[in-house]
């Protein structure tokens, strides 16, 4: 895998390309594979010390306009964070990602992080399994994060504007901070350039 080539995905409207490479990945008509290596994360720790940013991420530049990101991720989960994660990223200081992450009680989890210069942590509900559809909503500049169990009702999840200014970009990751890895699977991928009537019910 070099590096440096820009993945396309059918249903995406961009070019991706890799803000971390993954030590492995796959894409085929059905989605995108990717793996990450032991001890990788994505995140500021606002107790301090460096912040992590080696999880492999695979990410293009969202159009302008709204728009609604989302896949059925699913990720084999063996360690505690290891997580299948949709992207949000302005710049290494601004971004948000929303992760089918292992919590410490070992359940699947869905779990966000928004990041100004240092990131929050949310764990927001678990998931009957290590899968569930999550979500990228964009409406003027403001962003909601919603998960659904595959039923049609989406959950509201975060709703918050991202810091910096310019474009984001939207994308995959995948993440092992505690483990010797993991892999994830992102499919049923779609790109929507619509706005949501109401981004906090998620319809």
């Amino acid at each position: 895998m070099n590096a440096f080539e820009s993945v396309s995905l059918a249903p995406l409207p961009m070019a991706l390309r890799w803000l971390m490479p993954a030590p492995s990945w796959k894409a085929d008509e059905h989605g995108l594979e990717l793996s990450a290596a032991g001890a990788t994360d994505l995140f500021s720790d606002p107790a301090g010390g460096s912040p992590l940013a080696n999880a492999p991420a695979l990410i293009g530049p969202a159009p302008e306009g709204d728009f609604l990101f989302s896949a059925r991720v699913a990720c084999a989960q063996r360690s505690t964070f290891d997580a299948g994660v949709l992207l949000l990223y302005r710049d290494e200081q601004n971004w948000a990602k929303l992760c089918l992450e292992l919590s410490p009680q070992g359940e699947p989890t869905v779990v966000s992080v928004v990041t100004r210069g240092v990131s929050d942590d949310c764990n927001s509900f678990a998931c009957e399994r290590a899968e569930t559809f999550l979500r990228i909503a964009r409406s003027d500049d403001c962003f909601a994060l919603h998960a659904s169990s595959g039923d049609g009702v989406w959950r509201l999840v975060r709703y918050f504007a991202l810091d910096g200014a310019g474009a984001v970009e939207i994308g995959f990751l995948a993440q092992s901070p505690t483990g010797d890895g993991c892999s994830a699977r992102f499919e049923q991928i779609a790109f929507e350039r619509r706005r949501l009537g109401d981004l906090r019910n998620g319809e």
